[in-house]
């Protein structure tokens, strides 16, 4: 087998100068890399896992109305993963290879956006997803505080429960999955959480303790804005774009103080400046 020295690489390419020359691997060399990884851990990465797809027999003409909305098929792909989730509380192997199927893209291709976008979860979730906003303004306010709290109470004796893990047995009745949520844009109400998407404002770590022990009980409090409050499961086929009850749209989705500004604007009569019809763009300066 060659070797190189200072200046020079393998398979053709150069860095520096001096000459290049082609590697050669014996055999036998490549039989002993491959004996570092156990035999059947070796074939695992080899073999092609073929996943039962039934669970999702149920979501076939589902699937195929959610491609229907799009002109090309694979533009389907992110309410195609919600509806997996749908399913099975997560995008599971077998929710990536029916996404797949049904959308002729390579597996490659559907996990790279499952894996990209936080909102498909890759493990089995509880009933309720928790999010607890710890950005910025809503961390100030509380939100770690808030965030440490259901931690502990949602864990076990000296081992706080972690971001995306679950109290209880996933997707069974009052299990809880917590996670610590980028901004949840509702800096005016923080600190804020979620539950499954549906905000509750201005927590308190005393009010958010009371809140995931009520869903712990198999209570569904009201949420502070939106929609009356469902599943996981559930609130993902809406985020697929099925709506069971027309209460899935029902309920107020404004506050008092995100709507502050306007109001003192109307009872002041103040308004802004009229758009003209025209307006003439400054020359670019030549260069």
């Amino acid at each position: 087998m060659s070797t190189s020295g200072p200046g020079q690489t393998y398979g053709g390419s150069t860095v520096g100068s001096g000459p290049t020359h082609q590697s050669t691997v014996d055999d036998s060399r490549e039989a002993a890399v491959a004996s570092v990884l156990p035999e059947a851990q070796t074939q695992k990465l080899v073999t092609e896992v073929v996943e039962d797809l039934s669970v999702f027999d149920g979501i076939v003409g589902r699937a195929q109305a959610i491609i229907a909305r799009y002109p090309q098929s694979r533009s389907a792909l992110l309410p195609m993963l919600h509806l997996v989730q749908s399913v099975q509380g997560y995008v599971s192997h077998a929710g990536i290879q029916f996404c797949a199927r049904e959308l002729k893209l390579a597996e490659a291709e559907v996990s790279a956006v499952a894996t990209f976008y936080t909102m498909y979860k890759r493990k089995p979730c509880g009933e309720h997803l928790v999010s607890v906003c710890t950005n910025t303004l809503c961390a100030a306010l509380g939100g770690d505080d808030i965030y440490a709290k259901l931690r502990d109470h949602l864990g076990e004796p000296g081992k706080p429960l972690g971001h995306e893990e679950t109290a209880g047995t996933p997707g069974e009745r009052g299990s809880i999955t917590i996670e610590h949520a980028e901004c949840l844009a509702a800096c005016d109400l923080g600190p804020v959480l979620q539950v499954n998407y549906e905000f509750y404002d201005n927590q308190t770590p005393e009010s958010a303790v009371e809140l995931v022990d009520a869903l712990r009980r198999g209570e569904k409090p009201a949420p502070t804005r939106g929609a009356p409050l469902t599943d996981f499961k559930d609130v993902s086929l809406q985020l697929a774009g099925f709506f069971e009850r027309e209460s899935d749209v029902d309920g107020p989705s404004q506050a008092t103080e995100t709507l502050a500004g306007a109001q003192l604007a109307a009872d002041r009569g103040w308004t802004a400046p009229a758009m003209p019809e025209s307006v003439a763009f400054p020359e670019l300066e030549k260069k």
